[in-house]
């Protein structure tokens, strides 16, 4: 297993990281996407570990908590072994204030993250959505105070746009507090808007990337093609409107080359999927989840290989789209402005 440094900070992670959100399965929405108990978490745990992983990421609104309490009790006895990342921000609770990125549900949703994972600080803790309600000073100075007591160890953003992480960034230099180190943000072959502003954003300011969902929402596992129905299982069904939006007719494109590549290279096509994003700049770990044994097994063959330069541009080539205004208009600027990629 490679390990990269996270962003601006001395921390190493894997390049592979293992996502929790399959845990618990308490709600119609998460139950799409798995139902895993404590024993067979605690199994699929062992097996990142074998295989060098060393980061497990988690949210506490997966499954309305369980998640972190079934991760809580799949890492006992092997803390001084991993990472935990887990976010807040989103409602998790009736009360008027159990919402957003103020100080009040910051500092209660810690303390609940703590409490459910059994664990006394979080290494990596995210601001799960932008708050546009709360002041970004009170957010910032409420996490540089969770670090300064020990609760926190490294601080993170998700889902912010360009501006939102930047004004971040700069006022945590004003006053000398934590900065964001990593983002972890959507990123796949069917969705590569992140290169228009958050990634060369991440190259300036030396903020890393965990990737969430590199497989499109489901739809790179190589089980859904031009002329063939959703197979059963698929989460797609029920949680796509929740998801990123992609035109079949630019997935089936996708889908068609990396089945190309895939025949090539003996590997298959999650497989070729995950690594061409492994592969990208300012990429720290890309977050893998599974719903069994095998499903873990084969993803974690994504980090054992490298596609070559010809096999990449093919790919970058069937899943270029046209990027929106500003972008499209500072890539005709070539002899002073190329994309990072």
């Amino acid at each position: 297993m490679e390990y990269r440094l996270l962003g601006h900070s001395g921390l190493k992670v894997s390049a592979l990281s293992f996502g929790a959100a399959t845990f618990g399965g308490s709600t119609e929405f998460f139950r799409a996407w798995g139902q895993t108990g404590a024993s067979e978490a605690s199994r699929l745990v062992d097996i990142c570990l074998e295989a060098g992983i060393n980061l497990f990421d988690v949210a506490d609104v997966y499954s309305d908590g369980l998640a972190e309490e079934v991760l809580g009790e799949a890492i006992k006895g092997k803390r001084n072994q991993l990472l935990v990342s887990t976010k807040a921000t989103y409602r998790l609770g009736n009360g008027i204030n159990d919402v957003g990125s103020s100080r009040w549900h910051i500092l209660n949703a810690v303390d609940a993250s703590l409490k459910r994972l059994k664990i006394d600080h979080i290494d990596i803790y995210h601001m799960h959505e932008v708050d546009s309600f709360t002041p970004i000073e009170e957010t910032l100075d409420t996490l540089n105070g969770l670090v300064q007591a020990g609760k926190i160890r490294y601080i993170a953003c998700s889902n912010y746009s360009g501006w939102h992480l930047m004004k971040s960034l700069a006022i945590s230099e004003r006053y000398g507090w934590a900065r964001y180190v990593a983002q972890q943000s959507y990123y796949s072959l069917v969705g590569r808007e992140f290169e228009w502003e958050l990634m060369p954003l991440g190259l300036d300011q030396k903020v890393g990337t965990l990737v969430w969902s590199p497989l499109g929402w489901g739809r790179l596992t190589g089980k859904i093609r031009r002329g063939q129905p959703i197979p059963e299982g698929s989460r797609l069904p029920l949680t796509a409107q929740n998801g990123p939006p992609v035109p079949d007719e630019h997935l089936y494109k996708v889908v068609d080359v990396l089945d190309e590549i895939a025949k090539e290279t003996g590997r298959s096509v999650p497989q070729i999927a995950l690594n061409w994003v492994l592969h990208r700049p300012t990429v720290s770990s890309v977050i893998i989840g599974a719903r069994n044994e095998e499903q873990l097994k084969q993803n974690l063959v994504t980090a054992d290989f490298k596609l070559t330069d010809e096999q990449v541009a093919r790919l970058d080539a069937a899943s270029e789209v046209t990027p929106i205004y500003p972008y499209w208009h500072q890539r005709q600027f070539t002899e002073r402005n190329t994309p990072p990629v």
